[in-house]
């Protein structure tokens, strides 16, 4: 769910829809959204303008003028396609949206403009490490997701070389609004193999994503934390590269198959990821240091700073209070557990 105001909020659901809620009559939706044709699975919201955005297994992201809300509903469009999506996120500041795939695909679309629809082969591609034609990326029909353990590699025949790409660049004339960047995350020991990325976060600040991957044949999964590299390639023609790996550590795979979703805490040093039947408290350090003041040359492990088991269950979700030093975690089984770490 999400919080539009100190009393709107609005969820998001597996029947396709979206709800507007009032807290002080929680007992009737102020109205139904209606738009997706697959699950809905992430709610982002843009305070400067007051639209709503919404990504689903459709692979669409649609946006909501919240400006004009009756409880028929909101006024939409359809701002952005790809196929196989599976998480959408926006900074903190509204600045870039990141979608993950399970194609092994994250894009980025830099200096990000949500009152102007995106359609298939209007924007301009700033980079594409492993490249993609934009017929693939952006779809305008509908495709079913993949599951999190089928193979996740395309046919690279017909696909945009990188020098087309980057003379497409050229000729726009370098970053403008809803530039797509197309990427593929560098992740430890899969680097001849296919990635799926489950789970996508940001930091509080802006600073850096947060992913957790699985191997395309099920068999490993790991937690990466990506810095965000600023500012426009030295030359013109040259390949743009935002993320660099800056941290990383192997999970315990265990419930393969399922999506695990990990989160920053409120004040980005540490990281909850879901591990087996428990959760694992992460830090960049093993003082629970800002990531700034941890950053490698090369990629380094992730530090455990503590082990929290209470399920019977595989957990598949975990997030930190806004408001307190406290933690939640969910498992398959439907069971909710909190804990207070003392440290």
């Amino acid at each position: 769910f999400r919080f539009l105001d100190n009393r709107l909020f609005a969820t998001c659901s597996d029947d396709t829809t979206i709800a507007l809620w009032d807290l002080r009559k929680l007992n009737t939706k102020v109205c139904t959204l209606h738009g997706h044709t697959s699950w809905v699975k992430n709610i982002e919201y843009d305070t400067n303008t007051r639209l709503l955005v919404t990504s689903g297994f459709d692979g669409n992201v649609i946006i909501w003028d919240t400006n004009r809300c009756t409880e028929d509903g909101c006024p939409h469009k359809k701002f952005f396609h790809t196929r196989f999506l599976m998480r959408m996120r926006l900074t903190p500041d509204c600045s870039k949206m990141l979608i993950s795939t399970s194609s092994g695909y994250l894009l980025i679309l830099h200096d990000l403009d949500l009152n102007k629809s995106l359609e298939v082969g209007s924007y301009p591609i700033l980079r594409a490490r492993r490249t993609t034609s934009s017929s693939e990326i952006t779809s305008s029909s509908s495709s079913a997701p993949r599951s999190v353990g089928s193979p996740c590699h395309q046919n690279d025949s017909g696909l945009l070389s990188e020098k087309q790409m980057s003379r497409s660049s050229q000729r726009e004339g370098g970053s403008p609004r809803n530039s797509l960047e197309v990427l593929t995350p560098e992740v430890p020991g899969e680097r001849d193999r296919g990635n799926c990325i489950t789970s996508l976060q940001l930091h509080p600040k802006g600073w850096a994503t947060l992913l957790r991957c699985s191997s395309n044949t099920d068999d490993q999964e790991w937690t990466c934390v990506y810095e965000f590299q600023e500012g426009a390639p030295v030359r013109p023609v040259s390949p743009r590269c935002s993320l660099r790996l800056t941290h990383c550590i192997e999970e315990a795979n265990v419930g393969r198959g399922y999506i695990k979703e990990l989160c920053f805490s409120p004040d980005g040093r540490m990281i909850s990821s879901p591990h087996g039947f428990g959760i694992r408290l992460l830090g960049f350090d093993a003082y629970c240091s800002e990531l700034v003041d941890c950053l490698p040359k090369e990629a380094g492990p992730l530090k455990e700073i503590r082990s929290l088991y209470s399920h019977n269950d595989v957990v598949l979700t975990t997030k930190f209070s806004p408001t307190h030093c406290q933690i939640a975690s969910g498992c398959l089984s439907g069971r909710v557990s909190l804990y207070q770490p003392k440290f």
